[in-house]
């Protein structure tokens, strides 16, 4: 990136809220049923139907809001945000502007050892539109279907300040963000059902200026990495427009993946665009102190204490503390293995070695592992008894994994039991001696690989299972012995 610009970066994230019904009416929240089988005539946009407020949504919107450190509403209202769009059957969207249940909060990231505090300008109730089923790319499809199934969700728009100044600081905001949400339980935060989508606005100017520069908005970003790339391109894109002279226009753009670039949608609306009104079927929601205080007391441990306390407690890296916390269900999978097993870097270094990488691998969720952490705690107690080394001990987590058997089975239906006994190495060593005396004597004559050629062949002699560390101790005292 040019040194000579500052990236001005600041999100929209939208998270669907865990509520069993819709904002404003009955409907069913649940994910993937079939198309247009869970509406009813509210949130489908009838004529004359009244929206009624679901209380679970004021709740959870005010955990959120005590999570993220901000000021709770006395009282706040419901707009209509007016725009036509195939997918939103009324034609406006209930929202919150003037009024909405939080302000002025915060969360704290970490960049290359650097912390630094984003601020949050607002979080605001709403509800979501439809979706568009598009026969093709969005840019490009002949036809789209309807689905009012999204329609009436319960969504909290979350708006950063413009504090963040690069794509990286982007995705360490929305890694952390998600992360406060799950642990506090307002959402379920699948980016891949649309439970967490997140806009991105961009701007650049040159090093020094005061005023931003134009402002384009990238729309439904659906993954981190989607967030990254579009930002560090769309950064390239409007540095390279003012370095050839090019005037900018403020616009939306949407992300391309297949071709790594932004495309232009539409020009940027702006708030009086929209119209906005107070809704006049809804009345404005008075939050009182007591039921705000009363959500403060149940929320649990959050992400950042947590990883104090994981720093604390076992003396782990912040970095181990930061990955282990990134989800509820990580650190509850650590929590239980530390019941069972003494060393947290052991533990720390597996879940986020072998653990996550086939959990990455097979795309399940941790929850969703055969292996538990029971079962994890007992592979790395029988590498410390000495019964199977750590690299026979990551073939036997491999059959852990995919058939969720417990280690001792799988060690001894493969008879895979490491052999430490030192009188049964003592004597494959004196054979393996024995039968390469000119490699004994290159040995002695200084070639230290000669040590690596006898470990290699008493390792080939028993498949595997010799223990590496009694082997290499015993072997050492013979060669001086010579």
């Amino acid at each position: 990136m040019n040194q000579d610009y500052e990236v001005i970066i600041g999100l929209e994230v939208h998270a669907e809220l865990k509520t069993d019904s819709k904002i404003f009416c009955s409907c069913s929240t649940a994910f993937g049923a079939e198309p247009n089988t869970q509406i009813c005539p509210g949130c489908s946009g009838f004529p004359g139907m009244l929206p009624v407020l679901n209380k679970k949504v004021v709740e959870i919107a005010i955990k959120a809001g005590l999570a993220l450190n901000c000021e709770i509403a006395e009282v706040c209202r419901f707009d209509r945000k007016n725009y036509f769009y195939p997918d939103l059957p009324r034609a406006y969207q209930i929202s919150q502007l003037d009024f909405p249940i939080c302000r002025n909060g915060y969360l704290e990231i970490e960049v290359d050892g650097e912390k630094k505090r984003i601020g949050i300008n607002r979080a605001h109730m709403e509800e979501d539109a439809g979706k568009l089923v598009h026969q093709g790319n969005i840019t490009s499809t002949p036809f789209s279907l309807v689905d009012l199934n999204r329609s009436g969700m319960p969504l909290l728009e979350i708006v950063s300040e413009p504090d963040m100044r690069s794509a990286q600081e982007a995705r360490a905001y929305m890694e952390k963000l998600r992360s406060i949400l799950l642990f506090a339980g307002i959402s379920d935060c699948k980016m891949q059902e649309g439970s967490l989508r997140c806009d991105a606005n961009i701007s650049v100017r040159p090093r020094g200026q005061k005023h931003f520069g134009i402002r384009t908005e990238i729309k439904n970003l659906n993954s981190f990495r989607a967030l990254e790339r579009a930002i560090e391109y769309e950064a390239r894109r409007h540095i390279e427009a003012i370095e050839d002279g090019e005037e900018l226009i403020q616009e939306t753009r949407t992300w391309n993946e297949a071709k790594q670039i932004t495309m232009s949608m539409r020009s940027k609306e702006q708030a009086e665009d929209y119209r906005y009104f107070p809704d006049p079927d809804l009345l404005p929601v008075k939050i009182d102190r007591e039921w705000v205080e009363r959500i403060r007391a149940t929320l649990p441990e959050m992400p950042d204490q947590a990883q104090q306390r994981l720093i604390t407690q076992y003396g782990l890296p912040s970095y181990d503390a930061a990955v282990l916390t990134m989800t509820p269900e990580f650190l509850a999978y650590f929590d239980a293995c530390m019941d069972l097993y003494h060393d947290a870097k052991t533990v720390s270094n597996w879940m986020m070695g072998e653990l996550s990488k086939f959990l990455n691998q097979n795309n399940i969720e941790i929850s969703d592992c055969k292996v538990k952490p029971a079962a994890l705690a007992r592979l790395l107690t029988l590498i410390d008894e000495g019964k199977i080394s750590g690299k026979m001990a990551k073939t036997v987590f491999e059959e852990m994994f995919n058939t969720g058997q417990e280690p001792d089975a799988i060690i001894k239906g493969k008879g895979m039991v490491q052999i430490s006994d030192e009188s049964t190495l003592l004597k494959l060593i004196d054979d393996t001696l024995t039968a390469n005396p000119k490699v004994v004597e290159d040995y002695k004559n200084g070639k230290a690989k000669a040590f690596g050629f006898f470990v290699g062949q008493i390792m080939k002699a028993t498949k595997g299972q010799a223990n590496p560390a009694v082997v290499n101790k015993l072997l050492q005292k013979r060669l001086q012995e010579i």
